[in-house]
């Protein structure tokens, strides 16, 4: 443990370490994926008459690459700005710390044991620096445990394996999870949804046609599709289930303006 007490008061430090913020959803979201792994080998036949798995409650309080960056940040701030002088045992911990924030994942401190996960050899994010990849394992480690993630949603192997591109609209239907359907839906996009499903038109007016798709998500899935005149592109956009003409649809979708007083229809 950092002696913490040479420099600074250890309610001052805690409080400061506590209110330090770090983005760290990757951090958050491998901590419970290892809580669960935990949670799986105390259940499971091999840890009986193990002394091993009487410690494992040590496991709810690991230190993650933020807690460290946190501490060694922290005890940086002190010694540059502060001038604050630590011993030599100090100075030698805290480039343990530094070596084990490079080169290590997550830490399990036990009395006796110390558990050390490796890095994920892949993490990948989105723009919004959420755990995504497309056709390929967000989270990835070197003995090939990997999680599939679609814009911070865990898919499971068989979506996550497939880039997106390929999903089948079918597999909407066969989906009980909602989050997992919205994520799908979101995927798979509309456009195609309408064309691979069976969807009932419901009213048309000009080269609009309003459709319903029944069974794929919560409620009635309705659509305004569009068909170019000239391309032959089709594009569509979804719309309130209560909605029941063509015309009715378009004046939702464009901020309850009547199709007839479009001067140029796009």
């Amino acid at each position: 443990m950092f002696p913490v007490g040479e420099f600074a008061s250890p309610g001052l430090w805690n409080y400061e370490l506590y209110s330090m913020t770090i983005e760290s959803e990757a951090d958050t979201t491998l901590s419970l994926l290892m809580y669960q792994l935990v949670e799986s080998y105390v259940r499971s036949e091999r840890t009986r008459g193990n002394v091993f798995p009487n410690n494992l409650l040590s496991l709810k309080s690991p230190k993650t690459p933020t807690t460290l960056c946190k501490e060694i940040y922290l005890t940086e701030l002190y010694i540059s700005s502060l001038g604050v002088n630590i011993s030599q045992k100090a100075q030698e911990i805290h480039h343990c710390q530094k070596l084990l924030f490079e080169h290590c994942g997550w830490i399990f401190p036990f009395e006796k044991i110390c558990a050390v996960c490796d890095r994920p050899r892949h993490l990948r994010f989105d723009s919004q620096n959420r755990l995504h990849a497309e056709g390929e394992p967000a989270i990835e480690f070197a003995d090939g445990w990997n999680f599939y993630y679609y814009h911070g949603v865990r898919l499971p192997e068989n979506y996550g394996k497939v880039h997106p591109n390929q999903w089948q609209s079918q597999w909407i239907l066969t989906e009980d999870n909602a989050e997992l359907r919205r994520v799908l839906i979101q995927g798979i996009g509309y456009d195609r949804i309408c064309q691979e499903l069976s969807a009932k038109q419901i009213d048309s007016w000009q080269e609009y046609e309003l459709l319903q798709i029944d069974k794929a998500d919560v409620e009635p899935i309705c659509l305004l599709k569009m068909t170019c005149p000239s391309t032959g592109f089709i594009h569509a956009l979804r719309v309130p289930p209560n909605l029941r003409s063509a015309r009715e649809a378009i004046r939702w979708v464009n901020w309850d303006i009547d199709a007839e007083e479009f001067s140029v229809q796009t």
